[in-house]
């Protein structure tokens, strides 16, 4: 890849579609337009043009040309934009004269977005927020998504880097002003500074990852012994069938995942296989793996059949009590004993309950996804960069023998963990892997 290169691809959806769109960006933006369609109108003013390419000049489509001029454009580079009839034909043969201008070729995956960066257009948090926004299948995770894109993300982190470099200047002023008449321990002063964003850091850090769960979606594990109607529930809530049902213990073999919009919240049930102890081996590979599920959810949602309730069979006891379990009786066309204490029961086959369920999950997932300001991390990537910075800070409040020297490095050390997030510093090593999220015309 190389900034010198006009790349162009199709910005919008493949297959039929009324209208489809072309970007190109770099040097040769302008020259492309020139090339297909005669001329290039005025910047951010839209202009119908007949396309034409070839020794022949043969008529390829006549569509709407949009001039971006740099450095106001989306990646900071002249582009010129495309929208043409959405025909598979008429795109390829865009796309192939373009291609055939000197200096343009084909984008790679994320490379508009990489040069936006590059450019200064997008700070790395807004570049993965728009990655997430394509990407967002709810409302909660657009909205998310859409904070981050427009740079509310990057504002905190920016404003914690300031403050912390603020600090800073405060020691190194020890160190390079020493033979001045400065105040006795000019240290001391960014102390209070110091502890202050270390304590707003660490509030971040415990919001039971708030912010990842909701990208990643709230997961559900639905566990019980065979037979309980795990499976049956799965595909009731998921409105088609998913899992096989059958009257046959131990049918689930392996982990079944459902991803589901419930009230504009992203939802991952898995439909895990029936606890118990069995002696053959695939089934007790998905009992291995149902555990493990068990372990991970964000909610454990244990069935007890109506046939055997009140009993707490042995195989789901650890996972029926704490915050993170909702116990229920399954199958209650059968039940003979009414259920007491709030534990909610239903019956898949006569429908019984299941709108009430549904609620009390929305609900579960609303307290632990929504916690009514805006999550500050929402990738392990910017989680393991501010533990870094809180033990940086944490070292210099607790080291005030320490040569200034040092806790000033503590400072600098912290203040670039910081920048890592927004990208100010250390990135390129996490660039491909971000970059590659992106589908070619973005």
């Amino acid at each position: 890849m190389s900034a010198a290169d006009t790349i162009f691809a199709l910005a919008s959806g493949r297959g039929r579609a009324g209208v489809a769109v072309i970007r190109v960006s770099g040097p040769a933006a302008v020259s492309v337009a020139v090339t297909l369609a005669g001329s290039c109108p005025p910047p951010r003013r839209a202009a119908l043009r007949q396309l034409r390419q070839g020794p022949d000049n043969g008529l390829l489509d006549e569509g709407i040309i949009i001039y971006f001029q740099r450095p106001g454009s989306f990646t900071g580079e002249d582009v010129v934009e495309f929208h043409v009839h959405g025909g598979p034909a008429v795109v390829s043969a865009v796309l192939t004269a373009i291609g055939k201008v000197p200096g343009a070729r084909l984008a790679e995956a994320g490379e508009f977005t990489r040069r936006a960066f590059d450019n200064g257009r997008l700070d790395l948090t807004a570049v993965e927020g728009l990655a997430d926004l394509i990407a967002a299948e709810t409302e909660a995770q657009r909205r998310q998504a859409l904070r981050q894109a427009r740079g509310e993300l990057a504002a905190v982190y920016d404003g914690w880097r300031q403050r912390l470099v603020s600090a800073l200047a405060y020691v190194e002023a020890g160190i390079d002003f020493s033979d001045e008449e400065l105040p006795e321990d000019v240290a001391a002063r960014a102390r209070p500074e110091v502890d202050s964003l270390r304590l707003e850091i660490m509030q971040a850090l415990s919001d039971e990852r708030r912010g990842e769960r909701l990208r990643d979606g709230f997961e559900i594990a639905i566990l019980g012994e065979p037979n309980s109607g795990k499976s049956s529930l799965l595909n009731a809530l998921a409105k088609r069938d998913v899992a096989i049902v059958s009257a046959r213990a131990g049918t689930t073999r392996d982990a079944l995942e459902v991803h589901l919009d419930l009230d504009g919240l992203p939802i991952t049930l898995v439909d895990t296989a029936g606890l118990r102890d069995s002696g053959d081996e695939v089934e007790s590979e998905g009992i291995r793996r149902a555990h493990a599920r068990a372990e991970e959810a964000d909610l454990r949602l244990v069935l007890i059949p109506a046939d055997v309730w009140p009993a707490l069979p042995a195989a789901v006891r650890p996972y029926a009590e704490g915050p993170g379990a909702l116990l229920v009786v399954s199958k209650s066309d059968l039940l003979t004993v009414t259920p007491t204490g709030g534990v909610p029961a239903i019956s898949v086959r006569t429908g019984q309950g299941l709108e009430a369920l549904v609620a009390t999950l929305c609900q579960r997932a609303e307290s632990c996804l929504s916690g009514g300001e805006m999550a500050v991390i929402t990738r392990q990537r910017h989680r393991q960069a501010l533990m870094e910075a809180v033990d940086y800070l944490e070292a210099f409040l607790a080291a005030r023998t320490k040569e200034i020297e040092l806790q000033a490095e503590d400072l600098r050390l912290a203040a670039r963990a910081l920048g890592r997030v927004t990208g100010r510093v250390e990135v390129e090593d996490v660039l491909g892997a971000i970059f590659a999220e992106f589908c070619i015309g973005k």
